[in-house]
């Protein structure tokens, strides 16, 4: 991608901020309403006044306070009186900023518009936390996935944890045998990769854009001006014998291709040598999200650019949503990841901790159209809760 197009994608983020404000409109008090699951504190303490136990952080919770002589909250469905509250647990659901208005119209053309006016568009976006904003705690995260994204982060104590991940953080379902866990401390991180190749042997077709690792060590460094800025060396200290060529790089398991005359038209990438990799970032909350990041990045000698949200909340529903471009690299073809996992699926503890949901790759098939080259089924799991 050239230069000036990543100018223009990180001028137009930086502006959407000064856009909310503009289109922020005055709103009359919501007096029958939905609160959306984007404060589990607040949720949590709702359920121990009224002697809920366990609390469920992502519970419905419907407040009806429209007649002053018979105000109530339903939680899961149960009714409870609105006065069994505290003045001051009142005053904070009163003043929620995340509703959903109960008392809407619905109309014919809701069918293609209520999900849009339920939108608000000052609050698409919200600053980022302090940990999201840390250049020493930012590889913190409650978020164990199956392939790629952001690495499970496990802080031990203070600027002192471990991560680890399940492909690299821009690729998708079984297109990658890369495995890796690291060694955080203030600012600098260090560990090592290896493969597990069972992840990149379950299709036998169009594996010609996967990435294959031996193993090697990676260290790393997030600058302490703001999580916005990581350096990153890699060097693969295992290089591939005419053996292990020949396994890998088999017509038969699909990941290398030829014309009619014999000439390779597509092969899988075989991770030799080292790297000098960087990421710029902009931590941010998008939909209530409450980890999240937009980013521009240049990994293994291929672009990437995209974004990574947990527990958005939309009209209701949470859910996950990941998208990673690499429009260009000098061995593989372009490719574009998507993952949707929704949560709220699961019953019990799993409830606000578990989500699933399609994870798949867009790119050229071994036929040389562009269409889908891989999709399966991703998941996560939420550990513990974010700072």
């Amino acid at each position: 991608m050239k230069l000036k197009n990543l100018l223009f994608l990180m001028f137009i983020l930086a502006m959407i901020p000064a856009y909310n404000s503009i289109f922020a409109q005055e709103e009359e008090p919501v007096l029958y309403f939905q609160m959306e699951p984007l404060d589990d504190s607040l949720f949590i303490h709702i359920q121990q006044e009224l002697f809920i136990d366990p609390p469920d952080p992502k519970a419905e919770i419907i407040a009806d306070i429209r007649d002053a002589n018979n105000q109530t909250i339903s939680i899961k469905g149960a009714l409870y009186p609105f006065l069994a509250l505290t003045p001051e647990l009142r005053a904070r659901i009163q003043t929620y900023p995340f509703k959903i208005n109960l008392e809407e119209q619905i109309h014919y053309g809701s069918v293609f518009t209520n999900v849009l006016s339920k939108i608000k568009i000052n609050k698409l976006l919200d600053p980022p936390t302090k940990q999201m904003i840390s250049s020493t705690m930012w590889y913190v995260n409650p978020y164990l996935q199956l392939f790629g994204g952001e690495r499970f982060g496990i802080p031990i104590k203070k600027d002192l944890g471990l991560s680890f991940g399940v492909g690299t953080r821009y690729e998708g379902p079984l297109n990658t045998n890369w495995l890796e866990a690291n060694f955080h401390w203030l600012g600098v991180y260090g560990g090592a990769f290896s493969n597990i190749d069972a992840f990149i042997q379950q299709f036998t077709d169009n594996n010609h854009n996967n990435l294959i690792v031996l193993n090697g060590f990676q260290v790393g460094y997030v600058f302490p001006f703001g999580n916005f800025f990581e350096v990153n060396f890699v060097d693969a200290t295992d290089t591939f014998n005419p053996t292990q060529r020949a396994r890998y790089l088999d017509p038969e398991k699909g990941t290398v291709v030829f014309d009619q005359n014999g000439n390779v038209i597509y092969q899988a990438r075989l991770l030799e040598g080292s790297y000098l990799n960087w990421e710029f970032r902009y931590p941010v909350k998008f939909l209530g999200a409450t980890k999240g990041r937009a980013y521009v990045a240049r990994f293994l000698n291929e672009w990437h650019l995209g974004f990574d949200f947990r527990e958005m909340s939309l009209a209701g529903s949470t859910f996950d949503l990941q998208f990673d471009a690499m429009p260009s690299s000098q061995y593989r073809n372009p490719q574009y990841v998507i993952t949707l996992m929704i949560q709220k699926v699961a019953e019990s503890w799993a409830f606000s901790a578990f989500s699933i949901g399609p994870s798949l790759i867009l790119s050229d098939l071994d036929s040389g159209s562009l269409g889908v080259y891989k999709i399966f089924v991703n998941m996560r799991m939420k550990m513990g809760s974010s700072l």
